[in-house]
C-alpha cells in the first residue's frame, strides 16, 4: 500500500525533472503598438528568459538597432526611435532561458509598415482603396455614394465604416483584414486580403461617429429616427446613442452623454467625452465608474503613441487657438498659440515631435505645417504654397517611415470649382511633400497587424 501511495507522487516528480529539462519554446510572437520606435513585437515563451542572451543572440537584417525590454516569458522587442524602415526585416530569433538552456533559433520576416487606406471617387461613387507597399491600389469595398466615414481598427484587423445612400442615410459596416506581416517564409509575406463587409446596424442612421483603440475595439455613435434619443451630428447640445463592439466579439451599449464626437483611449480602458463643462475622461466597463474632467472650451485633437499623452486645441474668448500637449498627472502645457486656424496635428513617442497644420487668411488661404518639440520649440515651418487640407480630414504619423500622411488638393483660380484632393505624403524631418497621384476624398494610416 506504502508503493502505491508513493507512486504518483515519484510520477510527478520525475515529469517535473523531464519538463525541467526541456528547452524553451516560443509560444507567440505578434505585433505590438510601438510607443517610442518604429515598431515593436510581443514575444512569449514557455520559460522565464534571459533578456541578455536574447539581445546578444538575436539578429535584425537590416541591422537596426533594438531592444529587448521586460522580464520572466514576456518580453518586448523595441526597435530604438530614429531610424526609418524601408523594406521587410528578417528576425533571427535566438537566446536561451534563465536556466542556461538554448532556445531553437528561428527566423522570422517582419513588416511593421502600414499601409495607406484611402476613400476614393470612381464611376458610379467612392469606394474604399489601400495602397500596398509597392505601389499598387487594390479595392477594398464595393462602390457606394459616399464614403464619409472610415475608421481602421487599432489592431488592423478591418475596417469600420459609415456608407450614404443617395438619400443621404448612414450605414454602418465592418470589412475583416487578413494581413500577413509576420511569417516564416519571406514567400508568406502578401498583400492584405479583404473579406465581404459586415452590417454593424441595420437601420439607416442621420448620423455616425466612429473610433477604434488597439485592441481593435470598436465605439459606435450614432443617431435615427427610431427610439426616443434626439437626433445630431455631434454638434453642441445633441444627443446620440454610443456602443461598443469588442473585438473579441459582441457589443454593449454605453449611457454616455457627449456634446460632440467621442474617443477611445488607445489602451482600450476609458474614451474622451466631450461636454458643457470640458473634455472628460470615463473608464468603459468592467471597469468601476471613473470620472475625470479637465474645464475649459477644448477639443481632442491627436493621440500620441506614449500612453496617456494626447494634443488638445483650446478655443480662447478673443479667438485665438492654442495646442496644447496634456500629460498624466500634469497640467496641459501650451505649445503654440496664434490667430491662425489649427485644423489638424500628430504626435511622435510621447510628443518628443509635434507637428500642427495652420490655415492662415482669406480668399485664398495659405497652409503652413509646424514641426515643434515637447517644450513648444519650433524646429521647422514649411508654407505649403499652393496647396490646402481637404476639409474635414487629418494628418497622420507612420514612426516606421518617419513620415505624415494628408489628404491636400492644389490651389486654383478662386472662380474655378476645388482640384480634387490627393493623397500625399510628408516627410517628417524635412517637411517635403511626396504627392502619390491618387485622387482621394480622405486618407489614414492601416496600422500593420
Amino acid at each position: 500500500m506504502a508503493l502505491a501511495l508513493a507512486l504518483p507522487s515519484l510520477l510527478v516528480l520525475i515529469q517535473q525533472q523531464a519538463l525541467q529539462r526541456q528547452p524553451p519554446h516560443l509560444q507567440r510572437l505578434i505585433n505590438a503598438a510601438a510607443s517610442s520606435g518604429p515598431a515593436a513585437l510581443q514575444a512569449r515563451f514557455s520559460r522565464p528568459m534571459d533578456s541578455a542572451s536574447l539581445q546578444s543572440a538575436s539578429a535584425l537584417q537590416p541591422n537596426l538597432s533594438h531592444r529587448w525590454l521586460g522580464s520572466s516569458d514576456a518580453l518586448l522587442l523595441a526597435l530604438t526611435a530614429g531610424q526609418r524602415l524601408e523594406q521587410p526585416l528578417q528576425l533571427r530569433l535566438a537566446g536561451r532561458d534563465r536556466r542556461g538552456l538554448a532556445l531553437q533559433p528561428r527566423l522570422w520576416h517582419w513588416d511593421p509598415r502600414p499601409r495607406v487606406l484611402a476613400v476614393v471617387p470612381v464611376a458610379g461613387g467612392e469606394q474604399l482603396q489601400l495602397r500596398e507597399h509597392d505601389g499598387s491600389w487594390q479595392p477594398l469595398s464595393p462602390i457606394w455614394p459616399r464614403l464619409p466615414v472610415i475608421e481602421p481598427l487599432g489592431d488592423g484587423s478591418g475596417v469600420a465604416l459609415a456608407s450614404q445612400d443617395a438619400l443621404g442615410a448612414y450605414h454602418l459596416a465592418r470589412i475583416p483584414l487578413q494581413q500577413r506581416n509576420l511569417v516564416a517564409s519571406p514567400q508568406q509575406l502578401g498583400p492584405v486580403r479583404a473579406a465581404a463587409p459586415q452590417v454593424l446596424d441595420g437601420r439607416a442612421l442621420m448620423f455616425a461617429h466612429l473610433s477604434s483603440n488597439r485592441r481593435g475595439d470598436l465605439l459606435v455613435q450614432s443617431s435615427s429616427s427610431e427610439g426616443s434619443s434626439s437626433e445630431g451630428s455631434g454638434s453642441e447640445g445633441s444627443e446620440s446613442r454610443a456602443r461598443l463592439w469588442r473585438a473579441q466579439g459582441g457589443s454593449q451599449a454605453l449611457a454616455l452623454a457627449a456634446s460632440g464626437p467621442m474617443q477611445l483611449l488607445p489602451e482600450g480602458d476609458a474614451v474622451v467625452v466631450p461636454g458643457p463643462e470640458g473634455l472628460s475622461l470615463q473608464a468603459l466597463p468592467p471597469r468601476p465608474p471613473r470620472r475625470q474632467t479637465l474645464p475649459g472650451n477644448r477639443d481632442l485633437s491627436a493621440f500620441c503613441p506614449r500612453s496617456g499623452r494626447a494634443l488638445l486645441v483650446r478655443h480662447w474668448p478673443d479667438y485665438r487657438r492654442s495646442l496644447e500637449l496634456v500629460e498624466p498627472g500634469q497640467a496641459p502645457r501650451q505649445l503654440w498659440i496664434g490667430s491662425e486656424a489649427l485644423v489638424a496635428s500628430a504626435c511622435a513617442g510621447g510628443g518628443e515631435r509635434i507637428w500642427a497644420l495652420l490655415i492662415d487668411g482669406t480668399g485664398q488661404p495659405e497652409l503652413t505645417l509646424l514641426a515643434l518639440d515637447r517644450r513648444g520649440k519650433l524646429l521647422r515651418r514649411q508654407r505649403l504654397t499652393g496647396w490646402e487640407l481637404e476639409p474635414g480630414t487629418g494628418l497622420s504619423f507612420d514612426p516606421s517611415g518617419d513620415r505624415l500622411l494628408a489628404a491636400l488638393r492644389r490651389l486654383g483660380p478662386i472662380e474655378q470649382p476645388p482640384a480634387p484632393a490627393q493623397a500625399v505624403l510628408i516627410d517628417a524631418r524635412s517637411l517635403q511633400l511626396q504627392p502619390l497621384q491618387r485622387q482621394v476624398r480622405q486618407v489614414i494610416w492601416l496600422p500593420a497587424g
